[in-house]
C-alpha cells in the first residue's frame, strides 16, 4: 500500500477537526478563517495549485494559522509529487514554529517526503522524534512501505548502524542478506539480527531465488547409481560426496532466510560444474550428505558401505567432522577438499587433503613477494582490524617479514574513524623530510610500505584517511574485504599507491565469467555469489584432474590449472596441498587488474 494512503487518512480527515478547534481558540479574523478553510477544502478535493495560492499569504504572517498553512502547503506539494518543495516548506515550519502542538504530524509528513526521495536517514530520524502513541501504527506502516525497497546492502547495513533499534530496518537487512549476500560476515550479522528481531512476517511471500527453491539435499545419494569397486586409475565416472551442513530438517523451499545460504550457493556452483564436465565427457555422480557439527553422525556415514565407493569428498566444514573424514580419506586413498578453510594445519601431513583456498601463511608470503617487487625499503608498518582472522593474517605477515629481515616499525590493531586510527598509530622515530630553517611542515614518515588486514568494509577508507593524517606516503597493501566496492568512489583506489590482497577476485569482464553468470541467472533466477563461483571452479578443476590422473593425483607437476576458463584465478598445487594462487589487484585504466 502506498504511504500517501496513510497520509490521506491521517492528516486530512483525522486532523482537520483538531486543527479547526485550535484555530477557533486563537480567534483569527473571520476573513482569515474563511480563507484557511477554503484552502483546506481545495487540498481535500485535489486542487493543489489553488490551495497553495490561498495558503501562501497565511504563511507570510506570524499569526496562529501560519504553522497550519505551512503544513497544508507541504501536503499539497507532496500530493503533487513536488517533494523538494514539500521538504523545504516543512523545514521552514520546523524552524519558525519549533513548539507547534502538531509537530508530530509534521515530522510524519517530513519523513514520508524523505522516504519518497531516498533520504532514509532523515526520514528515520524524523520518525524517532514522534512521541504521539496514536501515530505508532502509521509510523510502522510508513517504514514497512519504503525500507524493504532498498536493494543496496551497504546502505541497509549503514542504516542498521545508525538506527540499531529499528525493527523494520533490521528485518529488511535480514531479508536482503539472505536473498543476495554470500559473505560469511554478512550471514553472521543476519543471524544476530534474527535472534533479536525474528524473521520477516511476510518472508514466505517474498520472491525466492532458484537456489533457495532447489530440491533439498538428503542424507541419501541425490543420484543413485550402481557403484562398482573403486579404482585409482582414470575411469569413465567419478563419485563425489558433498558433505555440507545443509540442515535439511529445517529446510523450507519457499524461504531463503538461512544462515547457511553460502552452503547452497557452493552446492549450486558444483552442480553447474558437473554439467560442464559432462559436456567434456567427464561423468560426475554427486552425492549430497547433510553433515553438521556431529561427530557420531559423520563416523556412521563414512563407515557405511555406499560411502566406500567415493572418489572425492568436498567438506565437511566443521573441525571434528573434518578430522574424522580426513583420517578416513587417508586410510582409503580418497581425495578430500576443504572449500573455504584457510588453515594450513588441515592439510599438514595429510597427503589426500587439499585446501581450495590459499592459507593465511601463503597469502602473507605472496604479499611479501609483492612488497619486495615494489622496492622502497625494508621498513614496514602492519595494522589489523577487530576480527580474529584480521589479527591472524597480520601475525602471519609479521612473521614473513621478519624472516625476510624487514624492520617492523609498528604492529597494532586499529579501530574507529580515520582520526582515531591516526592517533593510535605508534610509528616511532621517523626520517625527517628536508626542510628550510623557517619551515613548519611536519616530517613525512618514510616507510617501504604499510599492510592493513581488515574484514570491515568501512575500514579501507578510514586507514587511507589515517595515513594521510600521519603524512605517511608509502604504498598501502590492504585486504580487499576492507573496502566497500559499491559505495567507494574511484578516487578511493587512485589517490594513493594502493594494492589489494584479493583471494576471491573475479574479473567480471572476462567471457567465462559472463557466460557463467548468464547461465546461473537463467537456471537459478539469481545472480551467483562468490561461493557459487568457488563451488564451480573447484569441481571443474578436480573433476578434470580425476579424469587425467586418476584418484591418486600422483603427477604433482600437473596439479595446476592449464586453461583460462575458471571464474576466479585458478589453482596451483605443484608445491603444496593448498592453493598457491593469491591474486593481488590494483585499480588501473578504470578497472581492477591482477598484477601478480
Amino acid at each position: 500500500m502506498n504511504s500517501r494512503v496513510y497520509l490521506c487518512k491521517l492528516v486530512v480527515w483525522g486532523l482537520l477537526w483538531v486543527m479547526g478547534q485550535s484555530v477557533a481558540w486563537a480567534q483569527p479574523s473571520p476573513e482569515t478563517q474563511k480563507r484557511y478553510k477554503a484552502a483546506v477544502r481545495l487540498v481535500q478535493t485535489g486542487d493543489y495549485e489553488r490551495a497553495k495560492s490561498e495558503l501562501n499569504p497565511l504563511i507570510q504572517r506570524d499569526g496562529p494559522l501560519a504553522p497550519y498553512a505551512h503544513y497544508y502547503y507541504a501536503l499539497a506539494a507532496f500530493r503533487e509529487k513536488n517533494f523538494n518543495q514539500a521538504r523545504l516548506m516543512l523545514k521552514q515550519l520546523m524552524s519558525r514554529f519549533p513548539n507547534w502542538q502538531k509537530m508530530d504530524d509534521a515530522s510524519y509528513l517530513f519523513s514520508a517526503v524523505c522516504m519518497e526521495t531516498g533520504q532514509y536517514e532523515d526520514a528515520l530520524a524524523a520518525l524517532q522524534r514522534i512521541g504521539d502513541p496514536s501515530l505508532r501504527a502509521d509510523v510502522t506502516k510508513l517504514e514497512q512501505s519504503f525500507i524493504p525497497r532498498i536493494t543496496e546492502l551497504g546502505r541497509l547495513k549503514q542504516l542498521n548502524k545508525e538506527f540499531p533499534d529499528n525493527r523494520t530496518v533490521g528485518l529488511a537487512l535480514i531479508d536482503l542478506i539472505q536473498r543476495t549476500a554470500s559473505d560469511k560476515d554478512d550471514l553472521e550479522l543476519s543471524d544476530r539480527l534474527t535472534n533479536r528481531f525474528g524473521l520477516p512476517a511476510n518472508a514466505s511471500a517474498r520472491p525466492t531465488s532458484a537456489s533457495a527453491a532447489s530440491p533439498a539435499p538428503t542424507t541419501r545419494p541425490a543420484d543413485p547409481v550402481t557403484q562398482p569397486t573403486r579404482s585409482s586409475r582414470p575411469k569413465g565416472y567419478y563419485n563425489v560426496a558433498v558433505m555440507f551442513p545443509f540442515r535439511v530438517d529445517g529446510f523450507d523451499a519457499d524461504k531463503r532466510l538461512r544462515s547457511n545460504q553460502y552452503v547452497y550457493d557452493l552446492y549450486n556452483g558444483i552442480k553447474l560444474a558437473k554439467d560442464k564436465l559432462q559436456e567434456e565427457g567427464i561423468t560426475i555422480n554427486l552425492f549430497a550428505y547433510d553433515v553438521d557439527n556431529d561427530a557420531n553422525r559423520t563416523l556412521e556415514l563414512v563407515n557405511s558401505p555406499a560411502f566406500a565407493q567415493t572418489d572425492l569428498i568436498i567438506g565437511p566444514l566443521y573441525v571434528e567432522p573434518n578430522r574424522i573424514v580426513s583420517a578416513f580419506a587417508n586410510q582409503n586413498n580418497m581425495l578430500l577438499l576443504n572449500p573455504i578453510a584457510t588453515s594450513s594445519e588441515l592439510v599438514a601431513n595429510q597427503p589426500m587433503s587439499f585446501l581450495a583456498q590459499p592459507s593465511l601463511a601463503r597469502q602473507a608470503q605472496k604479499v611479501a613477494e609483492q612488497a619486495r617487487a615494489m622496492g622502497g625499503g625494508r621498513r614496514a608498518a602492519i595494522y589489523f582490524g577487530s576480527a580474529r582472522k584480521d589479527s591472524l593474517l597480520a601475525l602471519a605477515y609479521q612473521n614473513e617479514l621478519k624472516r625476510l629481515n624487514y624492520q617492523i616499525v609498528d604492529f597494532r590493531k586499529l579501530t574507529g574513524n580515520g582520526s582515531a586510527m591516526a592517533s593510535t598509530m605508534q610509528l616511532g622515530a621517523v626520517t625527517p623530510a628536508p626542510q628550510t630553517a623557517t619551515s613548519t611542515t611536519p616530517a613525512v614518515i618514510t616507510l617501504g610500505h604499510v599492510f592493513f588486514a581488515s574484514s570491515n568494509e568501512d575500514d579501507g577508507t578510514r586507514i587511507l584517511d589515517a595515513l594521510s593524517r600521519r603524512r605517511v606516503s608509502a604504498p598501502l597493501i590492504a585486504t580487499a574485504t576492507a573496502f566497500d566496492f559499491y559505495r567507494s568512489s574511484t578516487s578511493t583506489f587512485t589517490r594513493r599507491d594502493l594494492y589489494l590482497l584479493y583471494p576471491d577476485f573475479i574479473d567480471n569482464a572476462r567471457e567465462p565469467v559472463i557466460t557463467f553468470q548468464e547461465s546461473y541467472l537463467a537456471t537459478r533466477n539469481t545472480i551467483p555469489s562468490v561461493f557459487a563461483s568457488q563451488g564451480y571452479d573447484m569441481m571443474l578443476f578436480f573433476g578434470r584432474q580425476l579424469a587425467k590422473n586418476g584418484t591418486q593425483l600422483r603427477n604433482r607437476m600437473a596439479l595446476r590449472s592449464d586453461t583460462d576458463d575458471y571464474l576466479l584465478s585458478g589453482f596451483d598445487y605443484t608445491q603444496a596441498n593448498e592453493n598457491q594462487i593469491v591474486p593481488i589487484v590494483k585499480y588501473q585504466d578504470g578497472r581492477f587488474t591482477k598484477i601478480n
